[in-house]
């Protein structure tokens, strides 16, 4: 499974975010592409998902394989992230007013853009 497409990279550089930020979203995006993957091999939704799962998956994931080896501590912190990402997953998808799984590339780029534009407001 590979991070981002091109085009999902195009989009999120062309975004109008801080480098935090585009990171941010990049990581939700391959956050909710792992997610759907746990999901529907456990036939659960998404919100669901407890971290237990995500840990197993990473454990067991082919493409994790090679990391794991290098680092015993891999899963843990990877599996932290996805864990993480579903906070933004979550009011992204209230936000929409759609299930988790239904969010796409360009509402979760439009969601932390507008987040982002908040945050400046506040400042």
């Amino acid at each position: 499974m590979e991070f981002l497409t091109e085009d999902e990279a195009i989009q999120v550089d062309a975004a109008l975010l801080s480098s935090k930020e585009k990171f941010s979203t990049r990581l939700g995006i391959y956050a909710l592409r792992c997610l759907k993957q746990i999901a529907e091999t456990e036939d659960i939704k998404i919100e669901d998902i407890k971290p237990e799962q995500v840990q197993s998956w990473v454990k067991n994931d082919d493409s994790f394989k090679e990391k794991l080896e290098l680092d015993g501590n891999f899963h843990q912190f990877f599996s932290q992230l996805v864990i993480s990402s579903l906070k933004p997953l979550k009011q992204a998808s209230q936000s929409e007013n759609i299930p988790i799984q239904d969010l796409t590339v360009k509402q979760l780029i439009q969601w932390f853009e507008q987040e982002s534009k908040q945050n400046l407001g506040r400042e």
